[in-house]
């Protein structure tokens, strides 16, 4: 299966698509598009060990892409809670026929403060 996910991951605006595709439902073939430098590094270590082994991410012992990525975004002083890579997990899922393709979302307000200028009301 091959899929595309595009996240908008908030305050940085370095929008990401990621296209992932399998064709034995394991292994999976991952490609990013973004601006943000540390998700180009992420990028190259995916390039490296490529195709991902779609089980073995999703198994008992820590995702090799989580674990790369957490060490990234600390040295470059990003957000450790970023979005992305958890996206990147998602598409490998999906692609792999592992997780069923639906849209994941997350709304922060500030408590206590006026919504009437929010650009998302739902």
């Amino acid at each position: 299966m091959s899929v595309e996910v595009k996240i908008d991951p908030g305050i940085c605006n370095f929008p990401v698509t990621i296209s992932a595709a399998s064709n034995d439902g394991v292994h999976v073939d991952l490609e990013l598009v973004t601006a943000c430098e540390s998700m180009l590094q992420l990028a190259k270590f995916i390039h490296k060990i490529m195709p991902i082994d779609a089980y073995q991410e999703l198994g008992p012992k820590e995702s090799l892409i989580l674990k790369e990525a957490r060490s990234i975004l600390v040295i470059k002083g990003c957000c450790e809670a970023c979005v992305v890579p958890a996206g990147i997990c998602k598409a490998i899922q999906v692609a792999a026929n592992l997780a069923l393709p639906r849209d994941i979302s997350m709304k922060i307000v500030k408590k206590g403060q006026s919504q009437t200028n929010s650009k998302d009301e739902d």
